[in-house]
């Protein structure tokens, strides 16, 4: 029988996030049954629950960075017993046969389930996410959590953590590179931390004198003012790589002069239009580039996560309880937050 477990959702875009209650699938032979312990709170979660991106279908429960513990796998499953440590990111399934897919590249196949707000590939149910008490998934899409990690800090990783590792490793970020990163929040405070572990030399671009401390406590080498055009200035043509992780709309030009010859400039935060249009001047003299990234597929997530493993590597967090969730996305959206919040499930029970 399936099992009826408590959530927070989303039922209008509108109105705040309440006490819902729904059914887990019973799980089938490669499935893993995931009792959640800790959820972290993406700028995606308030976008999904808000429709900001048009595609939101309600009731929806949010929640795509989460940490759990087994406690039932199927009888196909051999990778994870009852009792592991677990993790599950941004998607639970896709169509295993494409190219992106059988590359390693799940997220690029342009039929991948999300962990919510998509439609189960075998019994077309919408899928629902972290902010529950349990989540069921293939084993296909489930990561095991290194020993020694703290578990809170460890939930942003499944996001924000993957989201930074994945340019950091496809541009090849590493001893002799000098990577910066735009925005110290969320994403950005992972980039600065992944970046300075892979032996890159880091900047911080930041538009706020405060955090400078933060920072550099977190890795970086040189922190810029991006409101100082002397300051800028003095770093033109300098980094290979900058990751932009602020998630609203900005103006990317005074960042692409600041591209080394055949640098790129990748927005992993933002999604939408740019205005205003880039200029491309900058961009033909230097052979620089503008790209893009979506997280990462589940062999590079784990991957990071070994990684963050071997170094001790996790998010900085405030743990909220559940019922705090509509107050986080108004501090979320006033960047009132330190670095990400992760939401305590055991308080859906009290």
């Amino acid at each position: 029988m399936p099992t009826n477990v408590r959530a927070y959702a989303a039922t209008s875009p509108t109105d705040a996030l309440v006490p819902y209650r729904f059914d887990r699938r019973d799980p089938r032979p490669d499935d893993v049954v995931i009792e959640i312990l800790y959820c972290g709170v993406c700028h995606s979660d308030l976008h999904t629950a808000r429709n900001d991106w048009g595609w939101s279908t309600y009731p929806i429960v949010p929640g795509h960075e989460i940490v759990g513990r087994v406690v039932e796998v199927g009888p196909r499953v051999t990778k994870f017993k009852a009792g592991d440590t677990v993790g599950v990111g941004c998607l639970v399934d896709s169509c295993r046969h494409c190219t992106p897919c059988q590359e390693g590249d799940e997220q690029y196949c342009g039929d991948f389930t999300g962990t919510y707000g998509g439609v189960d590939r075998h019994d077309h149910t919408p899928t629902q996410g972290g902010y529950s008490e349990r989540i069921v998934v293939s084993d296909a899409f489930v990561l095991r959590i290194p020993d020694g990690l703290d578990l809170k800090g460890a939930a942003p990783l499944l996001c924000a953590g993957i989201t930074t590792w994945s340019p950091l490793r496809h541009w090849k970020a590493g001893k002799g590179s000098r990577v910066a990163v735009v925005g110290l929040g969320g994403l950005g405070h992972m980039a600065l931390k992944l970046a300075k572990a892979l032996g890159a030399e880091v900047t911080l671009f930041t538009r706020s004198r405060g955090k400078e401390e933060d920072a550099r406590r977190m890795g970086a080498d040189h922190i810029v003012l991006s409101t100082d055009p002397a300051q800028m200035a003095g770093v033109a043509g300098r980094f290979d790589l900058i990751l932009d992780t602020v998630p609203s709309l900005h103006d990317l030009n005074p960042y692409v002069p600041t591209l080394a010859p055949s640098g790129t400039l990748v927005l992993v935060g933002y999604l939408g239009g740019l205005e205003p249009a880039l200029n491309t001047v900058p961009m033909i003299l230097g052979r620089k580039s503008v790209a893009g990234s979506l997280i990462g597929g589940i062999r590079e997530t784990q991957e990071m996560l070994d990684f963050c493993g071997q170094h001790g590597i996790t998010s900085e967090v405030e743990v909220i309880r559940m019922q705090d969730i509509n107050e986080a996305y108004e501090r979320m959206l006033k960047s009132d937050v330190k670095y990400r919040f992760v939401i305590d499930i055991a308080s859906l029970r009290s």
